[in-house]
């Protein structure tokens, strides 16, 4: 059974269901952010043990295949030295789930700090929504409208 898990779950495989996977958790965030279910299912470290496993999973894979892990630093040399890096699929999909978890991160992070300030949860709909698909843009958007309800401006809050 291991192994038809093992084999069921390739690259692409696994990136459809980190997508897919990660839909629920934005869909609560977004119409339910101050509900029960949001607090204790999204903005908690559930979903991070979860975009973890899959990061292991491909860690793991890639350690099998001789994956070069070294090269990953080439990332800093130069621009055409991260195109080479993201043209190999398990960088790309280690990539993505990294991705993915910040911007998820960073939409609960929203959605608390949102709560504290008792922003309209109509009002951070847009931010989270830009968040979700622009990860620091929305958190820019969410940004200047905190500025309206915290009565100040603070770089480092």
């Amino acid at each position: 059974m291991i192994e038809q898990i093992y084999n069921y779950f390739t690259i692409d495989m696994l990136y459809y269901w980190v997508n897919i996977g990660v839909l629920p958790f934005w869909l609560i965030l977004i119409f339910f952010p101050r509900s029960h279910l949001c607090r204790y299912l999204v903005t908690s470290i559930f979903p991070f043990f979860i975009l973890t496993g899959a990061y292991i999973f491909v860690l793991y894979k890639s350690y099998l295949n001789s994956f070069d892990f070294v090269s990953n630093f080439n990332l800093y040399m130069g621009i055409d030295d991260i195109s080479d890096l993201f043209s190999e699929k398990n960088f790309l999909i280690m990539f993505w789930i990294h991705f993915i978890s910040i911007n998820l991160f960073t939409g609960g992070w929203i959605v608390k700090d949102s709560e504290k300030f008792m922003i309209n949860k109509f009002l951070i709909f847009i931010p989270l929504i830009i968040t979700y698909l622009i990860g620091p843009l929305g958190l820019f958007v969410y940004w200047l409208i905190r500025i309206f309800y915290a009565k100040n401006i603070s770089l480092y809050d």
